[in-house]
């Protein structure tokens, strides 16, 4: 009865009040809401942190190694970045007379694409042309020494690198018609002309990488995944120097000798991979036989092939047959003149002295005009009897000749 007595004394509207005091949740929606976000967040970050996925998100291209001459052996999977991987599928290299299929998927679309590799003799060769050209072999360790600025080419096992990175190509049909190289050099310094470089030119086409740019090396091995042989341009002195410099470490007429391969050192560990070096400038240097000496029998000693410029007073010729290592010179420089007439003319000449000497060389730099000329040139080149061949495999048949 006292509890009806004090709802019937109560203010009119009060009890309401105090019931739905009564039963209200502690927290508001927003409350609720904000609690919800922070677990979510919070278990995220336990995942990123303790979750064993170093590619985070990242689109992932997975590899499938089989072994096709044992199919009861497991598959073996790679995706990019993953060097302790890749370091143990090393000893499953194919033997003698095996080869093996790797399947490419592609991480974000799912395509997937075989190849074959080291099949020797053992894959008909109809089969092998079928397939899709795999990637130029990675750099050998063995082919590695170190230096006091990071790893340096050598030789080693018999095996040099100008033979191990040299671009794939039919020499036997390379000996039995004119053929062309080109050459693109300056690359490394400039990303976007680069990379135009590398996916706008057919794989024949040599690069030419100077040791500068921010990540010299990425961009070299673009290059080579995408079969394009390289090649790494060492600065020298020009005449003009130091007005005209063509940079950090530049190799001088001043210096002693070992102080010029010592700065040699530093340029040929900015990247790896490389079948020869080739003068970056250096008219001067290049002209002058008791600097030049030195460095062209130093990179002989390391297995390396020479490319020069062009240059009318180079003592690079005499000095590399001296130590019978692989040569050639420029013919021509493509774009002296960048305009698309000018360079279609000197394409026209390059042309005609294949015909008449057997083979020519020229160099280009990575202009876009040049770039887009000689891409249309090369594509009705071996229609007129003519093979587009990469810059080793000009050197060889120039030595057998």
């Amino acid at each position: 009865m006292a509890d009806t007595a004090d709802d019937l004394s109560a203010p009119l509207g009060q009890d309401t009040v105090r019931r739905k005091r009564r039963f209200r949740l502690p927290f508001t929606g927003i409350q609720v809401l904000a609690v919800l976000l922070g677990l979510f967040l919070l278990a995220f970050a336990g995942f990123a942190i303790f979750g064993d996925n170093p590619l985070g998100g990242e689109p992932v291209a997975r590899i499938a190694i089989r072994q096709t001459a044992s199919p009861g052996e497991k598959a073996v999977t790679a995706a990019p970045g993953d060097h302790a991987g890749s370091a143990k599928s090393a000893p499953q290299q194919a033997a003698p007379g095996e080869h093996k299929t790797v399947t490419i998927i592609d991480g974000s679309s799912g395509k997937r694409q075989d190849v074959v590799i080291g099949a020797g003799d053992a894959v008909d060769k109809a089969e092998a042309s079928a397939a899709p050209a795999a990637m130029m072999a990675a750099v050998d360790q063995r082919l590695l020494e170190k230096s006091r600025y990071g790893m340096i080419p050598v030789v080693a096992d018999g095996l040099k690198p100008f033979t191990a990175y040299a671009a794939e190509a039919d020499r036997a049909k390379a000996a039995k018609m004119p053929v062309v190289a080109i050459v693109v050099a300056g690359l490394g310094v400039g990303a976007a002309k680069t990379t135009d470089a590398i996916m706008k030119l057919p794989p024949a086409v040599t690069l030419a990488f100077t040791p500068y740019g921010s990540d010299p090396s990425k961009l070299a091995e673009r290059a080579r995944a995408q079969r394009h042989e390289i090649l790494l341009q060492v600065p020298m002195e020009p005449f003009d120097y130091p007005d005209n410099d063509p940079g950090p470490q530049t190799l001088l007429t001043t210096l002693a000798p070992e102080q010029n391969i010592d700065r040699m050192y530093w340029h040929m560990s900015r990247f790896q991979g490389y079948a020869g070096i080739a003068n970056f400038m250096g008219a001067r240097f290049v002209a002058t036989d008791a600097v030049m000496q030195p460095i062209i029998r130093e990179a002989a000693r390391r297995g390396l092939g020479y490319f020069d410029d062009g240059s009318p007073r180079s003592t690079a010729p005499t000095l590399a047959a001296g130590q019978a290592m692989p040569f050639a010179k420029a013919d021509f420089t493509i774009d002296a003149v960048p305009t698309a007439v000018e360079i279609d003319r000197t394409l026209a000449k390059l042309e005609s002295l294949a015909k008449e000497r057997g083979t020519a060389v020229g160099v280009a730099s990575a202009l876009p005009i040049s770039i887009e000329r000689i891409g249309v040139w090369i594509r009705a080149l071996e229609s007129r009897g003519i093979m587009l061949v990469p810059l080793t495999t000009a050197m060889l048949k120039s030595k057998s000749g």
